[in-house]
């Protein structure tokens, strides 16, 4: 059984964002102007963004308007990766976590850097709030589409908050 893929871009303070979905949700946000751009594959259909939620809800919280997106997600992953991306959704907004503490929170207390590697493979990020996670003296750790990116939203939602 084939899942149409849905996509189009929404603009905002750090570029285009790439936004993709199906019928179980979203799939996909990637920064097209960061270090990791993302070409869609021809079978996906893109779509005008006017209207769509999703869209809306991006520009609000970029805006500082919106804490927590209300969005059914479709992440695809392994059991454990989608742990910790659940976990991370309890992060509060303006808020960060270590990856020790995520691993801890999963059950998993040792698995420190498998949780890092789990949120490095995000496929939801801002949505999945992995900029909020930070390596256990604080400090910014790496960020699919580079470090300023993950600053970037640290700032604006501790701007916000």
């Amino acid at each position: 059984m084939s899942h149409t893929t849905s996509y189009t871009h929404v603009n905002g303070p750090l570029g285009r964002i790439l936004l993709a979905w199906n019928e179980h949700g979203l799939t996909r946000v990637n920064f097209q102007d960061g270090s990791e751009s993302f070409e869609p594959p021809s079978s996906w259909c893109r779509t005008e963004d006017d209207g769509l939620d999703v869209v809306d809800q991006f520009r609000a919280y970029f805006a500082g308007g919106l804490t927590a997106f209300d969005l059914p997600l479709a992440p695809q992953g392994t059991a454990f990766q989608l742990s910790v991306w659940q976990a991370l959704e309890d992060i509060p907004y303006g808020q960060t976590a270590s990856y020790g503490q995520i691993a801890r929170q999963i059950g998993r207390p040792t698995a420190f850097r498998a949780v890092g590697a789990a949120n490095g493979r995000n496929p939801l990020p801002v949505v999945i709030p992995c900029h909020r996670v930070v390596g256990s003296d604080g400090r910014l750790t790496g960020y699919t589409g580079g470090l300023h990116i993950k600053e970037f939203l640290l700032t604006l939602e501790r701007g916000h908050a």
